[in-house]
């Protein structure tokens, strides 16, 4: 059971208090503790957020993805010093690949934001993908919730790149927009399958090196975009050229995120949209809590290896195998 905020140690209801009151180092030490692997921790930043909560889901979510070269940074930062300019708040989670080897990860995206990290009405969070799938961290749902309770109404979220596992984030934002290349019109058929049928809107980017293959680029992804079934009958996939360098088409692009917003909520499928994410966000964490019990059950881990070494040896089907480590659950430790 969750405390409630008065049955909370006054550590973290000083948290809470300074996230609200639009602290940066409270909102940054909330996310620590809501990234923390540590059981206590977890345990600490469930009650932090439920009391956060009332206080979240104002923002309009936006989820950047793209092939690394795309430009993601530049463009976020160029999109961030846009909308600030317009009167908002901007938090960016910003999530880095992790070493396969070692685990770590650069957390270089704050010196490439150098101009938007200056920024008092920004927030730029760095955080290693900790080998999670969907180009997102375990915790970046989380994190977007602290985020908003601190007042940020726009948060973007970056993904680490493109690829068949880089999904999740469109099932946690808002808007979720694609980031390509003046030449990535030949690699089309290998990708639109798993990320161009997201999208909500693309964005050729570094269109001012070659304007001629941003307008080929452009074709190949309208067309691609008008044969795959978008997010609402009420919308159809803008594809854009861009230039995050230049800070060309960013004002166009905001427009379509605002234009995105007005269609999803006047036809009431923005909020049924952020509906369908929560539950599919419980159940996500439900998929997760179980594997992690699976794999931390002493006579799991007992057999695991023995098991694993008789289905690579041919002696033991993967099902059977499945189905022996699987009823242990059923047993007491």
């Amino acid at each position: 059971m969750v405390p409630r905020p008065r049955d909370l140690p006054s550590a973290d209801l000083e948290l809470i208090g300074g996230v609200l009151a639009r602290e940066p180092r409270a909102l940054a030490k909330t996310i620590t503790l809501i990234e923390s692997t540590h059981g206590d921790h977890q345990a600490r930043a469930q009650a932090v957020l439920e009391a956060l909560l009332a206080h979240a889901g104002g923002s309009i979510r936006i989820g950047i993805s793209g092939a690394p070269g795309a430009g993601k940074s530049t463009f976020i930062e160029a999109l961030g010093l846009h909308v600030i300019a317009r009167g908002h708040r901007v938090a960016v989670l910003a999530v880095d690949p992790s070493s396969s080897i070692s685990g770590g990860s650069i957390l270089g995206d704050k010196t490439r934001m150098e101009k938007l990290s200056m920024e008092p009405a920004a927030f730029i969070r760095p955080s290693p993908s900790g080998g999670s799938l969907g180009g997102v961290t375990e915790k970046t749902r989380e994190t977007i919730l602290a985020c908003e309770a601190a007042g940020f109404d726009v948060v973007i979220v970056e993904t680490v790149g493109v690829g068949q596992s880089e999904i999740a984030v469109a099932g946690m934002v808002d808007v979720f927009a694609l980031l390509q290349l003046p030449n990535a019109g030949d690699d089309l058929q290998a990708m639109k399958k798993g990320i161009v049928e997201l999208a909500d809107i693309i964005a050729i980017n570094k269109a001012d090196i070659d304007p001629r293959a941003a307008q080929r680029a452009m074709r190949h992804f309208e067309g691609a975009a008008a044969m795959l079934r978008s997010a609402s009958p009420r919308w159809r996939v803008p594809v854009l050229a861009v230039s995050a360098l230049e800070a060309s088409g960013i004002d166009r692009f905001w427009a379509e995120v605002e234009r995105y917003r007005t269609a999803m909520t006047e036809s009431g499928e923005f909020e049924a949209k952020r509906r369908h994410q929560a539950v599919g966000w419980m159940w996500t964490l439900i998929e997760s809590e179980l594997g992690a019990r699976f794999r931390h059950h002493p006579q799991v881990r007992r057999d695991l290896e023995k098991v694993s070494r008789a289905v690579e040896a041919g002696g033991m089907t993967p099902a059977a195998a499945a189905h022996r480590l699987l009823g242990y659950m059923n047993e007491n430790p």
